[in-house]
């Protein structure tokens, strides 16, 4: 008794994506056809950071993923309370670890 409703989708995901990639910077750019995202872990005292993932939406996706964006933005500080922006909290120069000698 597996049958999928009309218009319902059915969506796997494998291990590997299940686990995710962290990210503390995403840079966005866009053209006219596409918008841009490339997550980037920065880790403090390193000189170079990489890509670890790239998504690329079209213009009205773009939208629409923001649109998702905001709406469970505002479902999660409903139930947890409001979320502080980065420009609020003071954060040190070393990100609270170890200060790193060569």
């Amino acid at each position: 008794m597996n049958e999928q409703q009309p218009n319902q989708l059915n969506i796997e995901i494998s291990e590997e994506v299940a686990e995710g990639t962290y990210a503390n910077l995403a840079i966005i750019t866009h053209s006219m056809a596409e918008f841009v995202i490339d997550f980037v872990n920065v880790m403090p005292g390193t000189p170079k950071s990489k890509v670890k993932s790239r998504i690329v939406f079209t213009p009205q996706h773009a939208k629409r993923f923001m649109k998702a964006l905001i709406e469970n933005v505002e479902k999660f500080e409903a139930t947890q309370g409001p979320i502080k922006d980065l420009d609020e909290m003071a954060l040190p120069v070393n990100f609270g670890g170890p200060t790193a000698q060569a």
